[in-house]
C-alpha cells in the first residue's frame, strides 16, 4: 500500500519519494554555504523534511565544487505544515524587539 497525501489542487501524491539533485559547496574567503537544488520542479512546503544521501562533502578551502546526490523528500500532514507555520511565526516575533515607553531626556 502506498502512502499518499493529497497536494494544494486535491491530487493524490506519494508521502516520500526520492529525486535527484545537484548541492553546490562553496568553501572561500567570501563565502562559505551548501546549497541543495532539487530536480525537476518539487516545491518544499512548510514542514516537509529533505534528507540527503551519500558520502560527507569536504571541500578544500578556496574552492567552489557541485555533486549530484539522491534525495528523499517526505511531505508533512496539513497538521505538520499548520504547526509548522504557528510555531515559526511566533519564533521570528522573539527576534522582535518592541517599545512602547515615551522617551525621556537625561
Amino acid at each position: 500500500m502506498t502512502d499518499l497525501s493529497l497536494t494544494d489542487h486535491g491530487l493524490a501524491e506519494a508521502r516520500q519519494f526520492d529525486v535527484g539533485c545537484t548541492i553546490e559547496v562553496s568553501h572561500t574567503f567570501e563565502s562559505l554555504h551548501a546549497h541543495v537544488t532539487l530536480d525537476g520542479d518539487v516545491r518544499i512546503r512548510p514542514g516537509d523534511e529533505v534528507i540527503v544521501h551519500g558520502e560527507p562533502i569536504k571541500v578544500p578551502y578556496g574552492e567552489v565544487q557541485s555533486f549530484r546526490r539522491i534525495a528523499t523528500v517526505t511531505r508533512a500532514s496539513a497538521l505538520e505544515q499548520l504547526w509548522t507555520k504557528i510555531s515559526g511565526r511566533a519564533e521570528f516575533m522573539e527576534l522582535l524587539e518592541f517599545s512602547f515607553s515615551e522617551r525621556t531626556k537625561l
